[in-house]
């Protein structure tokens, strides 16, 4: 069933809260369809997707049972349950080639990583003020010690740390024959931030299986929130615009020196990065004048990993080279993407034509109320490329009355500037704005150019007005202004956009059947 496998994803609920989603049949839709996720709930969060079908409930094969008969089932699994999910798209191309999705040699693809590239995971955790949001257990007979009480959302959960992970290393040492008391403590006196390596179920199985060891060289790095930078530059005729420098006291390469306007900086390049890697090759334990030669070795284009501070010590405090990035983005097709969706999309109203002024170089900033439905859209971002950049805006959403694009790169959040962050932390600043959220964005184009005339993109740019819009050809600028901001202003909730259903199905009772879960 390649192309088709479905993904298993576990979820826990706090007593007295919901999984974050209604299950629903809905008339002329096969399977049972998750609808209507709740925003930062824990399906949302494990990244299901309106639309998604549930195959499997804790092991069981449902997609023939009825409506009643796998809310029941859900119901009883208590607080954790997991669900075997194929995506729309999927599900109704093996419905139509009569694919048997009970098959069990149909292997699932578990948390986004398929069998055969099943690996243990990183996962770097900074304590807030209310703690890391884990438990740890220990179970008679078994050994180790393993994950409990993940709560949504919490600095734990955001780290992709499940329910039933098994702990094997703290701060890069291994902790396998520890007990539970001195696990503890050495959590304990980590302090404010640790860096765990953890396995689920199923990759411990695996490895086992193979009497393999386990270790961070394994692992996987997409959970970690600071990432490694890949820097790709063409040489011009004064050269790449940096300097190469090994600083006293300190071990590595530092780049320092970067000429305004140069390659260099825009790729990217920032002072005091330390290089990992020139074309993919590691320069830890080379001498300054052989690293320099590898540069120049490469010709009029060069790639260069590197990392920032924070980067730099979260690595070796897992004690890895940041070339487990470079490695695993290697081994895929292309630089892994992620994105998140930071609220479900508005409801779709009609857009009116517009006439388009002359681009401006200045940057846009963007006020909005959180709707009943959230702020209609999506932030994205790519690994190894520093930025974060908005996509999905919803026709007639706040983001979209508030004046954001597809493709606005984003500056600042709530007035922090946001360019370096990683795409975790975004999302947490956009998450714990609450109703309201302020942000200074910029056209693509109009970063790109301001980035290329050395210009800092700042609220400065803005001169006097408070946004940057397109004005329609016959409305006076001011009366425009007045009606943005009366567009602005939270819509009340109607039913429609409480309750979303496909556009093949019917909205009456008797055509659909949802259940909150």
């Amino acid at each position: 069933m390649a192309g088709n496998k479905p993904r298993v994803i576990s979820l826990t609920k706090r007593p007295g809260h919901t999984f974050g989603f209604y299950l629903r049949v809905e008339h002329s839709e096969e399977g049972h369809l998750i609808r209507c996720l709740e925003m930062g709930g824990p399906a949302e969060l494990a990244g299901m997707k309106d639309g998604d079908r549930i195959l499997r409930v804790s092991g069981t094969f449902v997609d023939g049972l009825s409506h009643s008969e796998v809310v029941d089932m859900v119901r009883n699994s208590g607080a954790s349950v997991t669900f075997h999910i194929m995506d729309e798209a999927s599900y109704k191309q093996a419905k139509a080639q009569g694919v048997n999705l009970a098959d069990p040699q149909s292997a699932p693809v578990t948390n986004g990583v398929a069998k055969q590239a099943l690996k243990p995971k990183l996962s770097y955790l900074v304590k807030s003020s209310l703690g890391f949001g884990f438990s740890l257990r220990s179970v008679k007979g078994e050994q180790g010690l393993f994950m409990t009480e993940v709560i949504p959302g919490s600095v734990a959960d955001r780290a992709g740390i499940k329910v039933h992970d098994r702990l094997l290393e703290v701060n890069g040492e291994s902790v396998e024959g520890s007990t539970h008391e001195q696990v503890v403590d050495k959590i304990k006196l980590a302090g404010s931030s640790i860096m765990f390596l953890l396995v689920d179920e199923e990759t411990d199985r695996y490895y086992q299986n193979k009497h393999m060891k386990i270790g961070a060289w394994l692992a996987t790095a997409k959970y970690l929130p600071h990432k490694p930078r890949t820097i790709d530059m063409t040489k011009e005729s004064d050269g790449y615009g940096f300097l190469l420098r090994e600083e006293p006291n300190q071990t590595g390469h530092f780049i320092k020196d970067i000429d305004r306007g140069s390659p260099a900086e825009r790729a990217g390049l920032k002072e005091m990065d330390r290089l990992v890697a020139v074309d993919g090759k590691e320069v830890d334990g080379c001498s300054h004048e052989q690293v320099a030669d590898k540069i120049r070795q490469s010709g009029n284009k060069c790639c260069l990993l590197v990392v920032d501070k924070d980067t730099d010590q979260m690595y070796k405090q897992a004690k890895v080279s940041p070339m487990l990035f470079w490695d695993e983005m290697k081994d895929s097709n292309s630089p892994p993407s992620y994105t998140e969706a930071i609220n479900l999309p508005a409801p779709v109203r009609p857009s009116t034509p517009v006439q388009k002024r002359e681009e401006e170089l200045k940057p846009k900033l963007c006020k909005m109320e959180k709707t009943s439905v959230g702020y209609g859209f999506h932030l994205n971002g790519i690994q190894g490329v520093s930025g974060q950049y908005i996509k999905e805006v919803v026709k007639g959403g706040a983001a979209d009355r508030a004046g954001l694009e597809d493709d606005d790169i984003v500056v600042e959040v709530n007035g922090v500037n946001v360019e370096q962050s990683s795409h975790e932390e975004v999302v947490a600043m956009i998450r714990s704005s609450g109703s309201s959220l302020e942000m200074l964005v910029a056209k693509k184009s109009v970063y790109d150019q301001l980035k290329a005339k050395g210009v800092t993109v700042t609220r400065l740019l803005l001169r006097e007005t408070s946004y940057v819009q397109v004005h329609s050809a016959n409305t006076p600028e001011a009366s425009k202004e007045e009606r943005r901001e009366e567009e602005a202003r939270p819509e009340s909730p109607t039913e429609a956009a409480r309750e979303r259903t496909s556009s093949t199905s019917s909205s009456s009772s008797q055509d659909s059947i949802d259940e909150r879960l």
